[in-house]
């Protein structure tokens, strides 16, 4: 732990063997009121994005009234409603480089804009994404510029959808055409990568057998810094180091329900939680922790995998997605297509709660956090990419005003948006992918009623 006789160093670290703990914002990080002002003007700002594949319903997606203030919420999108002032519905975007209209392609071009190269092998090519154009700049002074994760196994290779390759179905984040960035399903694996330092995995691993938690390693600096706190930073790191210990409680809970015999589904890793809800909340979580702790400030979050055919008999939907998806106008299969559309958006809403729940300045971690939550598919009944079910969530440290439900007269690139989110985090570009402009009604305070 490094310390100066003036303040603590926003780079405190709780050291121990084999662990490396940052620190959220702490009062005793601002050494005086004109500090404490210099960096409430200026927060950190983070940006995340959530995927979700195959498109929706977007007749239970879409908000009633237009374009405007957003009055109660759709069906599908209801489990936002407490949060809907620090949220946008953008309507009418399009993916036209996500064409010829497949899954692969969907996920593709959902951060990058860019058409796929037809290819089963080696030779693919894409573009840069833009979370990773926003870890060049925003990202470069955290300890990871970037955090990739998703919720299934990634391991299919070879061409997965219509010819083309299985990397394009399995990545959602490039940092450059032609490097796909994995992305980690293990909480385990994220949990070390996020706090572990020193020693092969296999040694952490090992260490942490023979001690209950990581954070019996950083104990004598835990005790050390909390007699250098006033009462509200003790408080602060009492409650942050509090949800570090339940999280690993649950990573610890998950794998010893493995290790008793509990089979995965084919596409979850082992030593995961059983419950699709649970894994996500803690995927979640995981990423509340980086985020509080500047270990990162840009995250992406495959919630679900193109032509994932898990099913969800939690909520009264036992057939597979992928199929349902292709609902053929069913009413039947549109309103299960629903459930599924909605139980979703509820695991996005438990994160936005969490971020909500963490102070940070003058505000709160989602105040200054921007997420992206959407899927590269509108409707999966035709494989098309118009009208896409698109959230932004967060007030992007003041750059950004939620409430709003924005719809675009005519089919608008995609590209735009992420310009838009791009200048809110700090980092300016002429034009994205295909961009024709920016959604200036997203970026600039508008007067809301209620």
């Amino acid at each position: 732990m490094i310390l100066t006789k003036k303040s603590l160093p926003r780079r405190t670290f709780l050291r121990g063997m084999g662990a490396a703990i940052a620190l959220p914002l702490l009062d005793a990080m601002l050494p005086s009121m004109t500090a404490w002002a210099k960096t409430a003007a200026r927060p950190v700002r983070r940006l995340g994005f959530v995927y979700v594949p195959m498109g929706s319903d977007i007749t239970r997606w879409r908000p009633a009234g237009g374009a405007g203030p957003l009055g109660t919420l759709s069906p599908s999108l209801s489990p936002l409603e407490s949060f809907r002032k620090q949220i946008s519905v953008i309507g009418n975007l399009e993916l036209k480089n996500a064409y010829p209209g497949t899954h692969a392609t969907s996920n593709a071009a959902f951060l990058s804009a860019a058409k796929a190269k037809w290819t089963e092998s080696t030779d693919y090519y894409l573009g840069t994404t833009v979370d990773q154009i926003a870890a060049q700049q925003i990202g470069q002074e955290t300890r990871l510029p970037s955090l990739e994760l998703a919720m299934d196994l990634m391991d299919m290779v070879g061409q997965c959808d219509n010819g083309y390759a299985c990397v394009y179905q399995n990545n959602l984040s490039w940092s450059s055409p032609t490097t796909p960035l994995p992305a980690e399903a293990h909480p385990r694996i994220v949990f070390e990568r996020l706090f572990g330092e020193g020693g092969t995995a296999a040694e952490r691993r090992q260490a942490l057998k023979r001690k209950a938690s990581l954070l019996d390693w950083v104990h004598e600096d835990i005790t050390r810094l909390q007699g250098m706190l006033g009462p509200g930073d003790r408080v602060r790191v009492g409650e942050y180091l509090d949800s570090v210990r339940e999280v690993e409680r649950r990573i610890q809970k998950a794998e010893a329900q493995a290790d008793e015999g509990d089979l995965p589904d084919v596409d979850r890793p082992a030593g995961v939680p059983a419950a699709y809800a649970d894994h996500a909340r803690l995927m979640f979580d995981l990423q509340v922790l980086a985020l509080q702790a500047d270990v990162t400030r840009v995250v992406t979050f495959q919630l679900a995998r193109e032509s994932s055919n898990r099913t969800y008999p939690e909520i009264g939907v036992p057939d597979p997605h992928h199929p349902t998806s292709h609902h053929g106008n069913d009413p039947e299969k549109v309103a299960k297509l629903a459930k599924i559309n909605e139980f979703h958006v509820s695991l996005f809403a438990y994160f936005l709660e969490r971020l909500a729940a963490v102070p940070e300045g003058d505000g709160n971690l989602l105040d200054n956090s921007l997420y992206l939550y959407g899927s590269g598919m509108g409707n999966p009944n035709v494989h098309d990419h118009v009208d896409l079910p698109i959230v932004v969530a967060g007030g992007g440290a003041g750059r950004v005003r939620g409430g709003q439900h924005i719809v675009h007269d005519e089919p608008t690139p995609m590209a735009n948006l992420h310009l838009t989110l791009l200048d809110s985090v700090g980092v300016r570009l002429d034009s994205f992918a295909d961009s024709t402009g920016r959604i200036d009604t997203l970026a600039e305070p508008v007067h809301l009623a209620g």
